[in-house]
């Protein structure tokens, strides 16, 4: 799959919210800001905003640019007011054009056309941090994986195989796919507080393509790999389906009260940049680049003056933006942490 683009395209993220009152901005926020190679518009909003994920909401159109939320290095970034209201907009840098009818021929500055290629404009997030989760590892339902075929072996009965090797596997396979997945059966996911089965996490170990079937055994192209492929991993058919590649960070549309349950990797520490799975998903009404609060639950301390114990309330920790969604599991990577989080904290709306 080729790598997405995280890219500001549509002029639908033009908001028509309006703000009683300048607390959206930072104290100590700069008037205007030059982007720079490596600038990702989350850490530019954060250098304008309190809350950078509020960043469509304040966005204005510059009618003198096609797409003004194309946005690439040498744009200026200019904290307007329109009715009293803060908006953000982006400028295109001037061109320098020599004895073009300035005074006594002197350089004068000059509006222009900049080319630019789509790959250089600027991500919302950085990308890099979670492309290999968009479109490998996934959430199934109990059994998928055991009713699905496996892997057997390399050629030569080799054990371990890689990208290049040759394999065969073994099962029932769908005439409809010429590609699979390559998974291997990780944790089962029930939910914390209710007890309910939510699912079971399939790591991706690689991809393949069928060569030819004969009965059950399917001889096999391994494409890529991720870890070694051992006998026993399955293979399930690759998925069709579009990743969207634009992150409109938004509010859910409905309270979200849900747990970090998982972290990726195995770790129980999390951090800036980590991707999470949380106890809610489609059925709860989350949907791709909703953003949500991660609270540490509050200290147990003891009351010296009235005695006896009192909790202390849970404090905001971090910041998460969900990626994908399953019908009850969610990935999410951390945007923001104050410290260190873990698993089992609290995600709730922002």
């Amino acid at each position: 799959m080729k790598k997405i683009l995280l890219a500001v395209l549509a002029a639908s993220l033009i908001s028509l919210f309006s703000w009683a009152d300048d607390s959206v901005l930072k104290t100590g926020h700069p008037d205007e800001y030059t982007v720079k190679k490596g600038d990702t518009l989350w850490d530019i909003s954060a250098t304008f905003l309190n809350s950078p994920w509020l960043w469509p909401e304040i966005w204005h159109v510059n009618p003198q640019i096609e797409n003004p939320h194309l946005i690439f290095p040498g744009d200026l970034i200019k904290l307007i007011y329109l009715d009293g209201q803060p908006r953000l907009t982006v400028e295109r840098t001037l061109k320098m054009v020599p004895g073009a009818g300035g005074i006594n021929g002197a350089t004068k500055l000059s509006p222009s056309v900049r080319v630019q290629k789509m790959e250089e404009a600027i991500s919302t997030i950085p990308l890099d941090r979670i492309d290999a989760f968009l479109s490998r590892s996934r959430i199934v339902e109990a059994g998928v994986l055991e009713d699905a075929p496996y892997m057997l072996a390399g050629q030569q009965q080799h054990v371990i195989v890689g990208a290049g090797d040759l394999a065969y596997a073994r099962g029932t396979f769908d005439s409809n796919f010429s590609n699979y997945g390559i998974y291997r059966k990780g944790q089962a996911f029930k939910d914390p507080v209710t007890k309910e089965f939510l699912g079971v996490y399939a790591q991706s170990i690689g991809t393949v393509a069928i060569d030819n079937i004969e009965g059950e055994v399917a001889k096999l192209d391994v494409i890529r790999t991720y870890e070694e492929v051992r006998p026993g991993d399955q293979l399930l058919p690759s998925e069709d389906r579009s990743v969207d590649s634009l992150f409109y960070p938004s509010a859910p549309d409905d309270d979200i009260s849900a747990q970090i349950i998982a972290v990726e990797g195995g770790v129980t520490q999390v951090g800036k940049f980590n991707v999470v799975i949380i106890n809610r998903g489609e059925r709860e009404g989350l949907q791709i680049g909703n953003v949500l609060a991660i609270y540490k639950t509050g200290e147990v301390v003891r009351d010296r003056v009235k005695g006896g114990k009192i909790a202390l309330p849970d404090e905001r920790a971090g910041l998460l933006m969900i990626f994908r969604t399953f019908e009850k599991l969610s990935f999410g990577l951390v945007l923001e942490a104050d410290r260190a989080l873990a698993v089992n904290d609290k995600v709730r709306n922002p």
